[in-house]
């Protein structure tokens, strides 16, 4: 972060954390430690957190894979996003917030606008267009390099946003609606739960494949550049650097003379 470390994001957590563990230690009341596994104890519990019944629904069951694969790209995305923009290109973090407004700009009216359309319409084709819209967007996005302007990555932002207003408001309507009133809380906690382990889920993996990725292709081209041999620990600190968009070869040292260091 510019003006404070990036750690300080999480300090909004402790107050939340500790009035959530004084309610939890004067409301909740423990439970028999149970050997069944998590399916096998909510299809017999009386009143389950999690019914499984739920998933019996196709649409309930179609609107959660959707939610978790489109969070999975989105938050991919942004985190790759966020290296691109304040590692290559050497914004700062409020520029780099200031350059993806247009996704949130966009989500503002489209949201309500999206709902409306919904309640007319119904949700599947708004949906679809949706969904080609967000994903043109994260392709176009996919297509800047280094040499372009970041200005040119303000249409696809906002491009996303319009995209992304009524996958998630239809999704809703689909998980929530489709569930029985006394369920319609669950259902929007299922929907919650599939956006955060999607963005989760989906921030590990990708984050996995750009590693794979440089630790398979890194050592090749720099040989190719015929650039000094590294030893393990220099290549292991390369590859942490392009990972994350940054140059192998701190800016303004020869590789020859950091190969030494």
């Amino acid at each position: 972060m510019q003006h404070i470390d990036w750690e300080a994001c999480f300090y909004v957590n402790v107050p939340v954390g500790v009035i959530a563990l004084i309610i939890g230690l004067l409301v909740l009341r423990e439970t028999p430690p149970s050997p069944a596994g998590f399916i096998v104890r909510e299809s017999r519990a009386r009143e389950p957190p999690l019914p499984l019944g739920l998933f019996r629904s196709g649409p309930i069951s179609a609107g959660t894979v959707l939610v978790l694969t489109l969070m999975f790209s989105l938050f991919g995305a942004m985190f790759f996003m966020t290296f691109f923009m304040e590692n290559v290109h050497g914004v700062d973090a409020v520029g780099t917030g200031v350059r993806m407004l247009p996704l949130t700009g966009m989500m503002m009216p489209g949201a309500p606008l999206s709902g409306a359309v919904i309640t007319k319409a119904g949700p599947r084709v708004p949906m679809f267009i949706g969904m080609l819209l967000a994903a043109g967007a994260l392709f176009g996005l996919s297509r800047i390099t280094p040499a372009a302007s970041l200005n040119d990555t303000i249409a696809w932002f906002a491009m996303l946003g319009l995209g992304l207003s009524p996958v998630i408001v239809g999704a809703t309507e689909v998980i929530v609606g489709n569930a029985a009133v006394e369920l319609a809380g669950v259902a929007g906690g299922l929907q919650s739960t599939a956006m955060q382990v999607g963005g989760t889920i989906g921030t590990a993996v990708l984050g996995a494949i750009m590693s794979a990725q440089v630790d398979g292709l890194l050592p090749g081209r720099w040989a190719a550049a015929r650039l000094p041999a590294l030893n393990p620990a220099q290549l292991a600190e390369a590859k942490s650097a392009t990972t994350v968009g940054l140059a192998a070869v701190p800016k303004g040292v020869s590789p020859a003379r950091w190969s030494r260091c």
